[in-house]
């Protein structure tokens, strides 16, 4: 079982806590009632505060602490629900949060923030350098509070090593879904959004879908390489002609591929078609064919060959097992 803690504090959002809580907490048990099967709860959901005491919310509501920030020995995954309050407040009172995530980030513990709470991450620091993003409102005024951030304000979801952000308002079950599917996997996570009813992936862009593809590293050539197929994976792609784009060796680009992904670089091109596949058979009416030849494939008995070895299913398999019309 996984153990989360939502990192509570005064004048935080509360549906930004609770909402989380019980989707994470529901894991593995709303989908299985509903089908009929024992339920098997996969996440242990505790909430801290600074103290221990309970938080106010900034609608007024108490919420309850199962601990506080300093019983926190490790985690599996620290998730900072948005800030509800006035910033400037919320951050000038907020040094025993600050140090948690410092603390946090120390340890190498996922820490997943929401919305205005990137601001928190941002305030102790461990988002210098490394992408992020916040809600769109306050773009202006986190670039000229935070300018050592690389914040990407236009993506619902950004990673950067164990550190992930979600977007404006209602992101936090984009992150929560992400979080599951980081550990339980994909049918888990698309299960969970059924039996909530919630759309599973909504952003478009192909470095949100492809999240649970590439593990943190700290290469930055593959990353590099990595950010160039993701806006061209469905074009021809060689091993000779990637390491001539990025002046490397052939042996070399092959020998960071392995050593950071674990995967030769013709292997990832293959998993992020597959995985941009995905979801296309997901969201899109295309026929597998035109699908086949969106994501760089023309042979149909490789492409479907590949799908299967990745996904155990058909490409039309998964179009009706796991496409949003259900």
């Amino acid at each position: 079982m996984q153990n989360i803690v939502v990192v509570g504090f005064h004048k935080a959002l509360a549906s930004a806590i609770t909402g989380v809580a019980d989707l994470l907490g529901l894991a593995g048990v709303s989908w299985n009632r509903i089908q009929g099967e024992e339920p098997e709860r996969l996440f242990n959901v505790r909430i801290a505060s600074p103290d221990g005491e309970p938080i106010r919310c900034i609608n007024g509501l108490m919420l309850g602490a199962h601990m506080s920030y300093d019983q926190i020995t490790s985690a599996d995954a620290l998730i900072v629900p948005s800030i509800g309050g006035v910033f400037e407040e919320v951050l000038a009172n907020a040094a025993p949060t600050l140090e948690l995530l410092r603390r946090a980030d120390r340890n190498g513990w996922v820490i997943a923030g929401n919305c205005t709470g990137n601001f928190l991450l941002a305030e102790a620091g461990i988002l210098d350098g490394r992408s992020a993003t916040t809600h769109w409102g306050f773009k202006e005024q986190f670039e000229q509070r935070y300018p050592k951030v690389d914040l990407k304000a236009d993506q619902l979801i950004t990673r950067d090593a164990h550190i992930y952000c979600a977007g404006g308002g209602l992101a936090w079950f984009d992150l929560g879904l992400h979080i599951i599917e980081r550990t339980e996997g994909f049918e888990v996570a698309i299960q969970t959004a059924k039996a909530f009813v919630i759309d599973y992936r909504r952003d478009s862009q192909l470095t949100y879908s492809l999240m649970r593809l590439a593990k943190p590293h700290k290469d930055d050539l593959v990353k590099d390489v990595q950010a160039w197929l993701d806006e061209h994976y469905s074009e021809t792609v060689t091993v000779e002609a990637l390491a001539d784009r990025f002046n490397v060796s052939k042996r070399t680009i092959i020998r960071r591929f392995n050593s950071a992904l674990d995967m030769p670089p013709n292997t990832y091109v293959q998993s992020i078609r597959i995985e941009a596949a995905q979801k296309l058979l997901e969201e899109t009416e295309r026929t597998v064919d035109v699908v086949m030849n969106d994501v760089g494939y023309d042979d149909a008995s490789s492409f479907r060959r590949l799908f299967r070895k990745k996904t155990g299913l058909t490409p039309t398999e998964y179009r009706r097992r796991f496409s949003r019309r259900f």
